[in-house]
């Protein structure tokens, strides 16, 4: 039966508890970005790969904390388009949610060519078309068997690469090169700046608990628990790859790989674990395809609710009462780009418009009543993202600059014309 808009069963059910929102937390952080950022961030670092890697998970506290004052305050769908809407304006909640909706629709078309080049390097694009298409299904069956997914897979990828970072570090591989040099121009700055740009690709999963602020039990309790608990892990798990790879094999090996803990697996004392990870790489990268998915189709969802995009994408179908409109457009684009994607600069062209989407959320935290210290955090959350933003490579800039423009554009003329 399908249910018309504005009724009251709109409101989507609230069935997820910490356990669900820490595992949608996890597998977004350790996805596809685990198994392909280490490689152009140790290319931009150098070196200096761990800076990188602790700057953005500094930056991701940042954005966690501001993103988890907010949510609590605003338990609804949409994350920073909510925040930004009640706290700064229409207008900039347009363009935190355009952002939020243009940088996750790279990401998602990112990691479902990810899991087509881990299987099937020659069909990649044909076989990232019928995952997007199963990561579809599974989202229409309903949030509850998603956070169930996505809670087994972290579990998954959280022990076998501790297993890949002990092996590593206590049997370093023996190479038969010599260890190739650290990247020419990388390093400095602006080097660990744009490493840190493409480690955020990585990071960004920590807020998509927020996403999913209407169906959190408990949600000014669970959602600042949830994004704290996932958001340690994930840092605490970076720290140790990081250290593995540069400390083993060195920044030159890893920026030179297209799979670097793939690997450096292959070559360690445990062989194995190089076709395991293989494997894992597309386990991991489907279960953050699936909850990215989600959070991107409940921010249309919000956004359609406030007419800002087609009000038939706000509406709720099923005996679930879900957003199945807002999922199968979703699913569309990520199609359109699955065909047209280059990985690395589709890393970077998310990693800008969500910088921007972050920069909004803690501008909006800098409006709430609070402490100092919280102030400062905000403050130096929304430098760190602009910053980050426009140091990173030209190219993913300018797109995203663009893109965004002509998004503000269409959605401040429609709220002009409104008043």
């Amino acid at each position: 039966m399908t249910t018309s808009p504005g009724a009251s069963s709109q409101a989507l059910s609230r069935r997820l508890g910490l356990t669900d929102a820490v595992g949608v937390g996890l597998a977004s952080m350790l996805g596809a970005g685990l198994f392909v950022v280490f490689a152009p961030a140790a290319a931009q670092a150098g070196s200096l790969l761990l800076v990188a890697v602790v700057v953005a998970g500094l930056l991701a506290t940042a954005n966690a904390t501001s993103t988890a004052r907010l949510a609590a305050l605003y338990p609804e769908s949409g994350g920073a388009y909510v925040y930004g809407r009640e706290r700064l304006g229409v207008k900039w909640g347009h363009l935190a949610g355009w952002g939020f909706i243009s940088g996750k629709i790279a990401s998602c078309a990112a990691m479902a060519l990810t899991i087509g080049v881990h299987i099937a390097p020659g069909w990649s694009q044909a076989v990232a078309v019928v995952v997007v298409l199963a990561v579809l299904a599974l989202d229409l069956q309903g949030i509850q068997r998603s956070a169930g997914v996505a809670r087994v897979i972290a579990l998954t990828v959280i022990a076998l690469v501790l297993v890949f970072v002990v092996v590593l570090l206590t049997s370093p591989p023996v190479t038969a090169d010599t260890p190739p040099p650290t990247p020419p121009g990388s390093g400095g700055v602006l080097g660990v700046a744009q490493a840190v740009g493409f480690l955020f690709f990585a990071f960004a999963g920590y807020a998509r608990v927020a996403t999913l602020g209407e169906e959190v039990v408990e949600p000014r309790r669970t959602i600042p628990r949830a994004v704290a608990i996932s958001l340690g892990i994930v840092l605490a798990l970076y720290v140790l790859i990081s250290l593995a790879l540069t400390h083993t094999l060195g920044a030159g090996w890893v920026a030179a790989r297209e799979a670097p803990l793939a690997e450096a697996a292959e070559i360690s004392a445990w062989p194995w674990l190089g076709p395991a990870l293989r494997v894992l790489a597309v386990v991991a990268a489907g279960g953050a395809l699936l909850a990215l998915t989600l959070g991107v189709s409940r921010t249309v969802l919000a956004m359609a609710r406030d007419r800002h995009l087609p009000p038939s994408l706000a509406r709720l179908d099923g005996p679930h009462h879900l957003p199945r409109r807002a999922e199968c457009v979703v699913a569309g684009f990520i199609i359109v780009l699955v065909v047209l994607v280059d990985l690395r600069g589709v890393i970077g062209f998310s990693s800008f418009c969500v910088l921007v989407y972050y920069a909004v959320a803690n501008a909006s935290a800098l409006t709430l009543p609070g402490s100092p210290l919280l102030r400062v955090v905000s403050a130096l959350g929304l430098l760190g993202c602009v910053a980050v933003a426009v140091l990173l490579p030209w190219q993913s800039v300018v797109t995203g600059a663009v893109v965004l423009a002509i998004g503000a554009f269409i959605g401040w003329v429609r709220h002009t014309t409104r008043e």
